[in-house]
């Protein structure tokens, strides 16, 4: 669908929910062999619940008859495409060692597996596809595709985690069709690469963490399960909450320091030690957990109160606040958000799959809030409709709940009438990965930014090749008249070197690194209340040569942004961009400028305000030199992601986007730059505010606004004045009346100092901020 930018949901064939819909097959084929099988209480009950998570649970639905329309046609088309009479199953699959290929061949195999499991499919309960499958197993076994014979070359992940979640999805399928034998045969593998689910089997001295550990987790469940092996069973339910290592790579326990594998104590979630992934490892970590609760749900085996209470609360806790309009936010996507099967809204999709499986199995309040959230997810999502399903190529390894089943229980749970849960103004700083999150009534906003803990972008397995300034101050704006902004085709065709918020410099980017630092302690922010924020960045560009002072002002109608100190020796032209907004295909929208059209490329000076149709308004607060542009630009998926097993297509996309550039020049020292973001802003509302917003500093050392309620939010980078307001060293400070008086609240952006010392009209406080990692210190000061 090329007007579309490819962006329909993710597929039914990962893990939890490819494919199809009912565990009891309305064929009349036999089933002899596993059910039938003398197995310990609960070893058949988990079986029959991972293949609910492939085939769902029969329930008629018109969605339900569409998507199943379109997984014929992508199982027939995979089914009457494969040889199994020897040689490779595809011709454009060929056999060997090597990962590049054999995930990919697992996957087709699954989507056939699941289609003839499926009730109405094209293939279901066809004798001579099942033969069919079944030889393909035997193939992709003998010839050591994936045996125990078969080495590790290339990803462990393909090894490891990738291909036992697909051999998995097939075998609960299709396992009544095979004998015990058969069975424990195809399984040698996954004992040899996935044995012990806490280590790492190419290296043992690995302890695996955060959503490895939980896939790990659950294929030693099931696969226990269908070979009869009850310690597995228990080892891999043990390995959640890391049992064997004393719980300290549990998947639920949180930290309480900055950066680091897993969950943490203010809600934040990083993977590979300093990348913020909620919206990916965290999202599949939560799957994985909420199939080993569906899975072991009243059998012996069953995940324990406090692990199954713990899942529930991550959920909003973690990845809520991260959810606009069913998509998940760029900030916290990581690498991600170059893979073309896996956009914002693909993701949002897989989330709200777990969150109404694990409703399904909660209860009281804690159903009743996990169930308000799906809820709105799926009402909310009017671009990339959660009920229905056009392609399901879209994959990625591991369970997601996203087809057939993620249908059903998500109908299922509608029908019980629950309410969606509204959207409630929130500002929350998540100071241990460098998140922050500002949501309204209308709009919300996230930071992409980078520390000395926390890196500016991952760049591994030849994805995210244009990531370099993704976490150099990106300011990410979400509006409801373009919910799928950051969806459609938006990663291969903007400009990646003029992101909203950033300042960069023109001529070469710097070299892609795997998890780059900067050299910059200070990154973070304040909390003054549900509406209010303040967040600061001391800004170095990866090559270093690019200094700057960079500032964000959150409140209800918009976000001031302030930038100080901005100095560079490399000769290029330095720029800050306010905005560069995709406006779809062939997409259109009025740019006013002090009432004045704009069109094409235009040079703007001394304007006050700019208005963009079904976006919002800009303030310009100084005598900044402004270019507008409005141009289309082409690229392919496969520019920003050629993974071995995740390359997007070479189709070229055309988008046309609107540029709001501010121009520094070359080597420019001790720049400057102040403007507002007004989000869904009228015309009316914008001329209306553009004389509303009080900088009362713009400097290297303090950046700072007043709010209407003569609030003060200031950012000091070291120690310095404004107005009313004096602190000892680096601090996020908000200074207004509460309820019960005037109050200060006081962050350490830093995280390095024991204490801030803030003086308010004459008055000294000494505010302790060690071991508090970023997050809000209030202060009440009295009347």
């Amino acid at each position: 669908m090329p007007g579309f930018g490819y962006v329909d949901r993710r597929t039914a064939l990962r893990g939890g929910a490819a494919a199809a819909a009912s565990v009891a097959l309305t064929t009349a084929i036999a089933r002899p062999s596993f059910a039938a099988s003398p197995s310990p209480a609960g070893m058949s009950s988990i079986v029959t619940g991972y293949r609910e998570l492939q085939t769902g649970i029969n329930r008629p639905s018109a969605e339900r008859a569409a998507a199943l329309v379109n997984l014929d046609r992508v199982a027939k088309a995979y089914h009457d495409s494969m040889t199994v009479g020897g040689g490779p199953l595809w011709k454009d699959l060929p056999l060997g060692p090597g990962s590049e290929f054999t995930t990919s061949m697992y996957a087709r195999l699954r989507a056939i597996a699941v289609n003839w499991g499926t009730p109405g499919g094209a293939l279901a309960g066809d004798p001579a596809v099942l033969g069919r499958i079944k030889a393909a197993l035997e193939l992709l076994y003998t010839s050591d595709q994936y045996s125990e014979k078969t080495a590790e070359i290339g990803n462990w992940y393909t090894y490891e985690i990738g291909i036992p979640l697909y051999l998995l999805h097939i075998l609960a399928t299709v396992a009544d069709e095979l004998t015990q034998d058969e069975i424990a045969r195809y399984l040698k593998p996954v004992l040899k690469f996935s044995g012990n689910p806490n280590l790492r089997t190419n290296n043992p001295n690995v302890v695996e963490t955060g959503a490895n550990r939980a896939d790990k987790s659950t294929i030693a469940i099931v696969s226990g399960a269908m070979l009869g092996d009850t310690e597995r069973i228990r080892r891999g339910v043990g390995a959640f909450t890391d049992v064997e290592g004393g719980g300290a790579a549990s998947v639920i326990a949180k930290l309480h320091r900055a950066a680091g594998d897993g969950f943490h104590t203010d809600g934040s979630f990083i993977q590979h030690d300093s990348v913020p992934y909620p919206g990916h490892y965290g999202i599949v970590l939560l799957t994985a957990v909420a199939a080993a609760i569906h899975v072991t749900k009243g059998t012996e085996f069953e995940l324990p109160a406090d692990v199954r209470e713990a899942a529930y609360a991550l959920v909003s806790d973690t990845f809520a606040p991260f959810v606009y309009a069913g998509a998940l936010m760029e900030s916290v996507r990581g690498r991600f958000l170059s893979r073309q099967g896996e956009s914002a809204h693909d993701i949002g999709h897989q989330l709200t799959g777990a969150v109404v499986l694990l409703a399904r199995s909660a209860s009281g309040k804690r159903k009743e809030e996990l169930g308000g959230l799906a809820a709105k997810w799926i009402t909310e999502d009017t671009f990339a409709p959660y009920l229905k399903i056009p392609d399901p190529e879209r994959f990625a390894p591991g369970p997601d709940l996203v087809g057939v089943p993620g249908i059903e229980f998500a109908q299922e749970l509608l029908a019980t009438g629950i309410r969606p849960a509204p959207t409630v103004a929130t500002h929350r700083v998540f100071g241990q990965q460098d998140r922050m999150v500002h949501i309204t009534e209308g709009w919300s906003a996230s930071l992409g930014v980078a520390s000395t803990r926390i890196s500016r972008y991952e760049s591994v397995n030849a994805m995210n090749l244009h990531g370099w300034y993704t976490g150099d101050g990106s300011l990410y704006v979400f509006v409801p008249k373009a919910k799928g902004h950051f969806t459609d085709a938006y990663w291969p065709t903007v400009d990646p070197l003029l992101l909203p918020g950033t300042t960069t410099k023109t001529g070469p980017t710097p070299p892609l690194e795997q998890v780059p630092l900067t050299g910059k302690a200070h990154c973070g922010g304040v909390r003054w209340d549900a509406r209010h924020g303040a967040h600061a960045l001391d800004f170095v560009s990866q090559d270093g040569t690019l200094t700057a002072k960079k500032s964000w002002f959150f409140t209800p109608s918009g976000v001031v942004c302030l930038g100080a100190g901005i100095t560079d020796g490399s000769g290029e032209r330095i720029r800050t961009t306010i905005e560069n907004r995709n406006l779809g295909e062939h997409g259109s929208g009025v740019l006013l400028a002090d009432g004045r059209l704009v069109g094409g490329s235009e040079s703007l000076r001394r304007k006050r305000w700019l208005h963009l149709e079904k976006v919002g308004g800009y303030i310009l607060l100084d005598d900044a030199e402004v270019t507008a542009l409005r141009e289309d630009r082409t690229g392919t998926w496969r520019d920003v992601d050629k993974g071995a097993n995740t390359k997007g297509t070479t189709v070229p996309y055309t988008r046309r986007y609107q540029k709001l550039v501010i121009e520094h020049g070359a080597e420019p020292v001790n720049a400057s730059y102040a403007y507002a973001v007004l989000p869904t802003a009228s015309v009316l509302e914008t001329v209306a505010s553009a004389w509303a917003w009080r900088v009362r500093s713009n400097t290297a050392t303090v950046q700072a606004v007043r709010l209407w309620d003569a609030t003060l939010l200031a950012n000091f980078f070291a120690a310095g004045s404004v107005d009313e307001l004096s602190v000892s060293g680096p601090a996020s400070v908000a200074l207004g009346r509460g309820k019960k008086g005037w109050q200060l609240a006081v962050s350490d952006p830093t995280q390095r100092q024991d204490v801030v010392r803030v003086t308010v009209r004459r008055k000294a406080v000494e505010v302790p901020v060690k071991n508090t990692f970023g997050a809000t210190q209030v202060v009440p000061l009295g009347r």
